[in-house]
Parts: structure tokens; sequence; C-alpha cells
């Protein structure tokens, strides 16, 4: 049942608490009082802030959230992530936990309003879910994990979609080249707003999302009309990078799904 009620959609009002539950943050939470407030008031590594720092204005610059400039939701997306580089020093900071971050706060920003709110750590709770129980090993520097399920991917390919299949193999394109996004982002960066809530209320619930990707290759791949405009691996990789609007709609794409 929570399994279909996540397909068909959670609504807006119970979102944020919703993913605490499915991810597990809201128990790491509890299993961790005070943590975040101690990694929020240390100052962080130097070489880690400037990275996040310059990072902050490119997620998500339309939504009201994220469009200005030292406002309240950059501000929340710095102190998550910071918190993160002081909780695992080790991994440090990846360009794509950005996004990651961001996407949670915005329905969990709700569970809260005090400057120290509950949204903003679940937030971070929910980032550490992710890094750790959803895409373990997507952040190292060697991306082992992410080029294994880029293998998976392709192999999947082949049953879902022969034609799509046999045009990336002939054009020798390695699935690493145009899924790390996807995957490395949870496909925060490639599908508009109400896609990616779509597709993160099942993310939660069933884990990463092969299917969103077979999808977006089935039907930009998938036919010998569409192929007629890719002749070569440049033209292949223009059409992956500019995916048409009309299936990354999110009620096309989730039916898909």
């Amino acid at each position: 049942q929570i399994r279909l009620r996540c397909q068909k959609g959670i609504p807006p009002s119970l979102r944020g608490r919703a993913w605490q539950y499915l991810s597990g943050s809201k128990v790491k939470l509890e299993q961790n009082i005070g943590k975040f407030d101690e990694l929020d008031l240390l100052p962080g590594e130097p070489k880690w802030l400037d990275v996040i720092e310059r990072d902050l204005h490119r997620q998500f610059p339309f939504h009201e959230m994220f469009v200005s400039r030292g406002g309240h939701g950059q501000q929340d997306l710095f102190r998550v992530l910071k918190a993160y580089t002081l909780y695992r020093p080790e991994e440090g900071y990846c360009q794509a936990q950005a996004p990651i971050a961001a996407v949670p706060d915005v329905p969990m920003h709700r569970l809260g309003t005090h400057p120290l709110s509950l949204g903003l750590q679940q937030a971070f709770w929910c980032l550490v879910q992710i890094c750790e129980k959803y895409l373990p090993g997507y952040y190292s520097e060697k991306l082992e994990a992410i080029q294994l399920d880029g293998q998976i991917l392709f192999s999947l390919l082949h049953k879902v979609s022969p034609v799509a299949y046999k045009h990336l193999s002939k054009q020798k394109i390695d699935p690493i080249l145009y899924m790390t996004e996807w995957f490395m982002c949870a496909f925060s960066r490639t599908l508009p707003w109400s896609s990616v809530l779509r597709v993160w209320d099942m993310f939660f619930c069933e884990g990463r999302s092969f299917r969103v990707g077979l999808v977006l290759l089935k039907h930009t791949l998938g036919s010998s009309d569409k192929l007629k405009s890719c002749q070569g691996q440049y033209e292949t990789m223009e059409r992956l990078r500019a995916l048409s609007p009309k299936i990354m709609q999110e009620t096309f794409l989730v039916q898909e799904v």
C-alpha cells in the first residue's frame, strides 16, 4: 500500500514527514540528538566551504527558496552541506551532493521555523541517509559504485529497448558518459521540479530507480525515427543532454516508470 501511495504521489502537505519515515532520517535524528547543532556551530574546513559557497546559487535557481544569494534557502543548504563535511571528513564534499541536499530541504523546511529548525536537521539526516543507505559509494573519488550501476542500467536497457541498446553499443558510448549526473543527483538536475518530487517519492520508498533512466533512454533513442538525427556519437550525446520536455513531464514520466 505504501509503495502504491508513493507511486501515485505523496500529498505536498505530508511529503516532508513521509520522506522522514521512508528514509529513516527521523530515527537517525532521534539516535543523534544535538549532533547537527554541534556540527553547525563548528567553523568547517576552509577548502570545502569555498567550494560549497560557489555551488549554492546553481541549485534550482528558479525555485523561490534558492533564488536569492544569501537567502534562507541558500543559507540552509550551506549549513547542511558544511555539517556533512564535518560528519564525514574522509568523504568531504562532492558537487552532486548540493542538489541531493537541496531537494529534501524544500518539503522539510515546513517542519520548523526557528534558526535550528526541525526541518533543517531533518534535511541534514536525510542527506546522510541518501549518501549512506541509498547511494553508498557514489561520492567516492573513483566512482566505482556509479560505474557498476551504469553497467546494470545498460544490461537492463538490452531488455527494455534493444534499439537504444544497439545504437549506444555501436557508437561505443559508455553509460558513465550520460547517466552519471542522472544517478548521482537522483535526477534532480535533469527533470522539472514537479517530476523530481514524484521520482523522489518512489526513490525513498524503493531505492534508486533504474526505471527512470530506462524510460529516458527508451523514449529518446528507442526507435529508428528517433535515431535519424543521432547518426554519430556527438549527436547522440547532445540528444541525451537535451531531453524532450514531453518525456520529462510529470504525468508521462511517472506513468511510463
